[in-house]
């Protein structure tokens, strides 16, 4: 009689970093050539278990270098309390346990939510990652979710016909330091919506569909993930590639024929049981000095760890901007090397290299320097827009504002071009120095400029540029100030921000003198701050 056993295939999908278009690991699915060993094994944690140690093994058959996802039913780990084979399976194959994804699946009803998450902390200390699967269209509860404290969540597609949605899903991932993914991306404009909203994983097959042997060879449609204020830079989450890892025992014939065999792997990173790393072995390094007379007699059997480096570590939080910091120091030799990234325990989560980060920061300055305005060398509406949809999915609450010179073409007229331009790079430069903290300030043509800031410094930014006696040519010359303040949730994107700001530039240009009038998104009517109603007639 044949067994599930005897019909049972996997599949491997590969998991795509959007921002580097690599592969960042493979999730092996179950494909049994006759019946529904899924639903036995939903229905049997016993099954499931023996599900995902024959699917690890199946990877490990295939030789493949690259992180793994393993499925698993919540009600298993619940049933179980873990998975103390599966960790068993890890060792023999000499992988380790931080190399391996569970990604725990619905459904969780009726499942006990205490014995799931003792289940899960066991699971982590053993060194598994933990991934929620199927959210959106799964019966996840929300505060399950967040008590998981997955580091991935994964979303079902269909979200993407929600934007917003998605982007909420994005703020909280940033908040518990979880990677978002997307399954399910078939078509370009799925790609796009998932990239727009801050995904920074996705799976589907758009990319390549699920294969018996695995694959590194993904189709990514080309893409910006959009401008980063420049203050922060791009987060080393979105440039995060596989590392390989080895065991810091292990022996440098063992690095060389790791290396040999895997011409993409540009370094070996050793690590300590906890997953930490010790050593960094470069691949160019290390096999030059394999190579020599008499290297492979000398080194073979020896650690590999007299070969390699003190590691290059920073955390999942860093920007690349520090990944650079820590690339500059140390010798010139070293300035290829990958840089590990690690987690809050210091255990590896992956390398980045410094060819990619190069490559996304020159391209986004590129960007950036297109959007600048030639006058004022400052960024043009879409700069500001994108930072005021960024605040409005993360539920924070903002202030726009529209400031202009009265008159100006009266000013130009007069006084001449060049003073008219000189003025508004000196109204550029007073924003500028007034902008505190994560101030947004714009140039969005003419005399027009755009600010973004927080509500409690809105007072010393009108302060800076209405306490100011302008003039240009010797004629004086007053600014007008529109702020429109948007609470969270009273505005559904940057347009309709725009929409609520437009009579409020209106009725402060009606105003004598140096003018100020402040409204709310979600109230009627306005304040003025300053100036006086030009129908009142002067006193005195």
């Amino acid at each position: 009689m044949r067994s599930w056993t005897d019909t049972l295939r996997f599949a491997f999908q590969p998991v795509v970093n959007l921002m580097t278009g690599g592969v960042a690991a493979l999730e092996i699915l179950a494909r049994p050539e006759s019946g529904d060993v899924l639903a036995e094994a939903r229905r049997d944690p016993e099954l499931d278990g023996l599900l995902a140690v024959s699917a690890l093994r199946a990877a490990v058959r295939r030789e493949t270098l690259l992180p793994l996802h393993v499925n698993v039913f919540a009600g298993t780990l619940a049933d179980l309390g873990g998975l103390q084979p599966l960790h068993d399976a890890v060792r023999e194959a000499g992988r380790l346990p931080w190399e391996v994804t569970l990604d725990v699946c619905p459904p969780y009803t009726h499942v006990p939510r205490r014995a799931l998450l003792d289940a899960v902390a066991v699971l982590r200390r053993q060194g598994f990652r933990i991934a929620a699967d199927g959210v959106g269209d799964g019966d996840a509860p929300l505060r399950l979710l967040t008590d998981l404290a997955p580091e991935l969540v994964k979303l079902d597609a269909s979200l993407l016909a929600r934007p917003a949605a998605v982007r909420a899903m994005r703020v909280l991932c940033e908040e518990s330091g979880a990677l978002l993914a997307v399954e399910g991306v078939e078509t370009e404009a799925q790609c796009a919506v998932a990239r727009a909203a801050g995904a920074q994983l996705a799976q589907g097959e758009l990319f390549a569909p699920p294969a018996r042997l695995p694959t590194v060879d993904v189709y990514v449609p080309p893409g910006s993930p959009g401008l980063v204020p420049p203050r922060s830079g791009p987060s080393v989450r979105q440039f995060v590639r596989p590392a390989a890892l080895l065991p810091a025992t292990a022996s440098a014939g063992r690095v060389r024929a790791l290396l040999t065999g895997s011409p993409d792997v540009s370094g070996v990173l050793l690590v300590d049981r906890d997953g930490v790393p010790v050593r960094s072995v470069h691949r160019s390094r290390f096999l030059l000095s394999m190579s020599g007379r008499y290297g492979h007699a000398l080194y073979a059997d020896r650690p590999a760890a007299k070969l390699g480096d003190p590691p290059r570590t920073v955390g999942v939080d860093a920007t690349a901007w520090e990944v650079l910091d820590v690339v500059a120091v140390g010798g010139p030799n070293r300035t290829s090397d990958d840089v590990a990234v690690v987690d809050a325990r210091g255990r590896c989560v992956g390398v980045v290299r410094l060819a990619d980060l190069v490559r996304a920061l020159a391209e986004s300055r590129v960007e950036e320097a297109a959007g600048l305005n030639p006058l004022t060398r400052l960024p043009g509406s879409d700069a500001i827009t994108a930072e005021v949809d960024r605040r409005i999915a993360a539920g924070r609450a903002f202030a726009l504002s529209w400031l202009d010179v009265d008159r100006f073409k009266q000013v130009n007229d007069g006084a001449g071009f060049a003073a008219g331009d000189e003025l508004i790079r000196a109204v550029g430069r007073a924003l500028l120095q007034a902008a505190a903290g994560e101030t947004r300030v714009g140039h969005i043509g003419g005399d027009d400029f755009l600010v973004l800031t927080d509500p409690d410094g809105l007072d010393p930014l009108a302060a800076s540029v209405l306490d100011v006696p302008w003039s240009a040519g010797g004629r004086p010359v007053t600014l007008s100030l529109a702020t429109v303040l948007c609470a969270p949730g009273s505005v559904p994107d940057h347009r309709r921000a725009a929409a609520c700001l437009a009579p409020l530039k209106k009725a402060a240009k009606a105003l004598r003198g140096a003018s100020w009038v402040l409204g709310r998104a979600d109230a009627p009517g306005h304040e003025i701050r300053r100036g006086t109603d030009r129908t009142t007639a002067p006193t005195g």
